[in-house]
């Protein structure tokens, strides 16, 4: 019995070395990817804040010629309107998916806005105070929490979207919101550190 009993655990350890060999394994580009994504990489605050700034500074680019671009060709006031509510722009729609980027538009009346951070909302108001100066506007980054940053970035006053989607307020102002998940900004940071050639 304890013959049997012991030649039947030999077989069953043989059947399961055999299934848990390496070559039953395949190391395809996409889990040789995801195995390089979970490796534990230092990444500062100061590398996170760069590549924020960078992105949001690339992505208001192309959304705001897009919309300033849309604007000015619209004809009828329906048309301006969607468009200053982000609708029907299929740019910023396409670079929103990409980069996992929420892009909003807002004005002066976000100010007051509760639905955002009371940082957000302060940096709202430096925005409309330098406006109401007409001092210069700079790109601000917030890190709201432990998962999402906040890139804003004034629009120029003399600026059609400025004059079209705000111009009916005391102060006209527009302020592009990017919110950047941080687990995007650190796997864009991984693909720039891979396209990098080495030394």
């Amino acid at each position: 019995m304890n013959r049997l009993t012991s030649l039947t655990s030999a077989l069953l350890l043989a059947v399961v070395i055999t299934r848990c060999t390496p070559d039953r394994v395949k190391y395809t580009p996409e889990l040789k990817q995801q195995m390089a994504d979970m490796k534990i990489k230092r990444v500062t605050n100061a590398d996170l804040v760069e590549t924020v700034d960078e992105l949001g500074g690339k992505v208001t680019a192309v959304v705001e010629k897009e919309l300033t671009d849309s604007l000015t060709k619209a004809a009828d006031a329906g048309r301006k309107a969607q468009l200053c509510q982000l609708q029907n722009l299929p740019r910023l729609d396409a670079i929103s998916k990409k980069y996992g980027v929420t892009i909003q538009l807002f004005g002066p009346a976000d100010v007051q806005n509760k639905t955002l951070d009371a940082k957000e909302r302060e940096v709202l108001d430096a925005y409309l105070y330098n406006a109401e100066q007409k001092q210069s506007q700079i790109a601000n980054i917030q890190k709201i929490n432990d998962t999402t940053y906040i890139y804003n970035a004034a629009v120029p006053t003399e600026n059609v979207i400025c004059q079209t989607c705000f111009g009916t307020e005391k102060t006209p102002l527009a302020v592009w919101r990017l919110a950047i998940n941080k687990r995007d900004v650190v796997l864009r940071m991984n693909a720039s550190v891979k396209k990098k050639p080495a030394n």
